[in-house]
């Protein structure tokens, strides 16, 4: 059988860039982490996250290399300060990490379902395992130190049942109450509420640190529309008699000096707004009371609208790196 070298596809050439960039990234805020954890049990989970990102960064290297393609500049120990003063609490840290992964687990499967050559699809398939087992170990770290935030719980159901009226997708009635929510709308409107949350403190720090106005501004902004979503989703799960998620200590120092660079705060945020964007797409799908799904919609549009005007303020300062991209043949021919 004779064997060729077969082009990396478009899909996968962006599936490794932005690998790159998030793995960069990552190792950048994980090597503060490591220099101010101060709970013994915390630090392992840093270290294996640490080691995770460096030996992805590594064997992304040797696959640019291998396909001659020109390496991301992504971020640098430019982009980190290593001296700066502790920001995050511990508790936060394993937080943060904890929820790094549970997007990790997503991003890479998706990137194992783009993947076509062997070895690309071997190396996110390691990663997704990697990620998993990771996330495995900060839960069981978060649960023996009673900082693990549950889903909140329902009464078992004594027998199964059929939807018998159109009425149980509607959200809105003048003459009748709003049917009670189903379980897959509880844990949408739960993991929502944590991840806004981890958004409004991430954001907050950021804004505290940044010497740049317009990244302020733009911070704090973000701030406001996490916690006002985050008070959307817990105030529906309240008008439903259900417990909402309880926060744990994750908090933020007083310190102004900024351990990251604002290129990589901006990033960050980005990333993680993209994220959320997604994750209400997930919950609309999943959702069938009406009033979830026109919530989840509207909620979407302005995430995206600070998402693009935070990518305007990294465009003036250029800071966005340019993802790859196919050849404007009309551009070729005119030039030519």
């Amino acid at each position: 059988m004779t064997e060729h070298h077969t082009q990396l596809t478009s899909a996968e050439i962006a599936c490794i860039w932005t690998a790159y960039l998030i793995d960069s990234m990552s190792k950048c805020i994980l090597s503060y982490f490591l220099r101010i954890i101060e709970d013994e049990d915390i630090r392992p989970i840093i270290e294996l996250a640490h080691t995770i990102s460096s030996s992805h960064i590594d064997t992304l290297n040797y696959m640019y290399k291998v396909e001659n393609l020109p390496i991301p500049k992504g971020f640098t120990e430019e982009d980190v300060n290593l001296d700066a003063p502790r920001l995050y609490t511990d508790p936060f840290m394993l937080q943060y990490i904890t929820h790094m992964a549970r997007t990790g687990m997503l991003g890479f499967s998706s990137f194992v379902a783009f993947g076509a050559r062997k070895e690309i699809k071997t190396f996110f398939i390691k990663g997704l395992q990697e990620t998993a087992d990771l996330f495995d170990k900060c839960t069981d770290v978060l649960l023996s130190k009673g900082l693990y935030i549950r889903a909140p719980y329902i009464p078992y159901p004594t027998q199964s049942d059929h939807v018998d009226s159109k009425k149980y997708l509607s959200g809105y009635s003048i003459f009748s109450k709003q049917r009670p929510l189903n379980a897959m709308e509880i844990s949408h409107l739960y993991m929502n509420s944590l991840n806004n949350h981890i958004g409004s403190k991430l954001s907050l720090s950021f804004a505290q640190t940044s010497s740049n106005k317009k990244v302020e501004k733009w911070m704090i902004r973000g701030c406001e529309i996490s916690q006002k979503h985050m008070k959307i989703f817990i105030d529906m799960l309240i008008d439903n008699n259900i417990q909402s998620p309880v926060s744990s200590d994750i908090s933020i120092t007083d310190s102004t000096t900024p351990p990251f660079s604002d290129k990589l705060t901006m990033f960050h945020m980005g990333l993680l707004s993209s994220a959320g964007i997604g994750n209400y797409a997930t919950s609309a799908a999943a959702s069938q009371r009406s009033d979830l799904v026109t919530n989840y919609e509207r909620l979407s549009v302005e995430v995206a609208q600070f998402a693009k005007d935070g990518a305007d303020i990294m465009i003036s300062n250029e800071w966005m790196e340019q993802p790859p991209t196919t050849k404007d043949k009309e551009k070729l021919i005119k030039e030519k």
